[in-house]
């Protein structure tokens, strides 16, 4: 099913919960990505996984929503590589931002011990701490 009106902008009904929360830029990413894969490659997971995709190059989850990154790029090891390469997906945490950047979202999400984390565990935790997020408010 399309993911944009005819002026191209998101239809708000059909957009996973997070992006409802997201500003109308990431929804119409989302959206025309979606609307684009699905074109090519049929309704589906690889619909959502591209548009997923897309979206995670310039925005990354913060709790329950998305907010633009301050540089655009891929956002973990598995979205560098090309399709089917190995890593794992950060579920949406920019995994290549730096530590003070993540640290500056563990501190919005109030991540307890996040001054003693290693990057890696600040990636984790911010993960950890979206999903939970996310749970909370659908």
């Amino acid at each position: 099913m399309p993911k944009t009106n005819k002026d191209g902008s998101a239809k708000k009904s059909e957009l996973p919960s997070t992006l409802k929360k997201s500003p109308a830029k990431a929804q119409r990413t989302f959206a025309k990505a979606h609307d684009s894969a699905a074109e090519s490659y049929g309704e589906g997971e690889r619909a959502n996984r591209t548009a997923y995709s897309a979206l995670k190059h310039s925005y990354e989850k913060v709790g329950d929503h998305w907010e633009a990154k301050d540089e655009k790029g891929p956002s973990d090891k598995k979205a560098a590589g090309t399709r089917g390469s190995k890593g794992e997906t950060k579920g949406g945490v920019d995994a290549n931002a730096s530590k003070s950047h993540l640290y500056d979202v563990a501190k919005k999400l109030d991540i307890p011990g996040r001054s003693s984390m290693s990057k890696d565990q600040l990636v984790d935790a911010i993960e950890k701490a979206n999903a939970k997020e996310t749970r909370k408010k659908r």
